[in-house]
């Protein structure tokens, strides 16, 4: 029996998830995410003991003009996955994303705060959030922000990257935020499975 199933293979989280601990860790070539039945499958087919969701559909940009796709990605297939933990009495950790806020005011968000996404990518991960708690399952939901690590692309790696090659940058200044490790994350996620178990 498998242990932990891991959807994402080579995002930063997943990454370290796979030097942290033995996980199936299912990639694109395994599991398309714009197939939510076909997650649901891979669950009831490994029968784990607990899953991770550290897969997403992350083009913030992009999601403006894909948003049904984002939608399927970040809402659908979360909810599948979820569904499927549930009938198998499962627990699921599911990363998520502070874009599921507004994005005002001046102090940290606590896990009640009212939610209010102003963008596509945002309205698609709370989609997520909420097919996994009408699922019914026990799960976990991590809000994560500016993931950084050395796996993958991540906005530290970008700039340093581009310190390399331009005198000056111009980037986006009126944004407050947490970099968090992915390593932290991986970690937060095992850890939450001894309190399933």
């Amino acid at each position: 029996m498998t242990a932990i199933l891991t959807f994402g293979r080579t995002g930063q989280v997943a990454t370290e998830l796979r030097t942290l601990a033995d996980v199936l860790a299912l990639g694109r070539a395994e599991v398309d995410l714009s197939d939510p039945a076909a997650c649901a499958a891979a669950i009831h087919a490994q029968r784990p003991r607990a899953v991770i969701n550290a897969a997403a559909y992350t083009a913030v940009d992009r999601a403006e003009e894909e948003e049904a796709l984002a939608t399927v990605i970040n809402g659908d297939a979360p909810a599948a996955m979820a569904q499927a933990c549930a009938a198998l009495n499962i627990p699921l950790v599911h990363i998520s994303t502070d874009y599921v806020f507004a994005g005002t005011g001046t102090r940290a968000w606590a896990p009640d705060d009212k939610t209010a996404p102003q963008n596509a990518y945002g309205r698609s991960k709370l989609a997520g959030e909420r097919g996994i708690r009408a699922a019914g399952c026990t799960h976990a939901i991590l809000r994560t922000c500016w993931v950084f690590s050395a796996h993958s692309s991540n906005f530290s790696k970008t700039m340093l990257r581009l310190s390399e090659s331009r005198d000056e940058l111009s980037v986006v200044d009126d944004q407050i935020g947490g970099p968090t490790s992915a390593r932290a994350i991986a970690t937060a996620c095992l850890l939450l499975f001894w309190g399933f178990w």
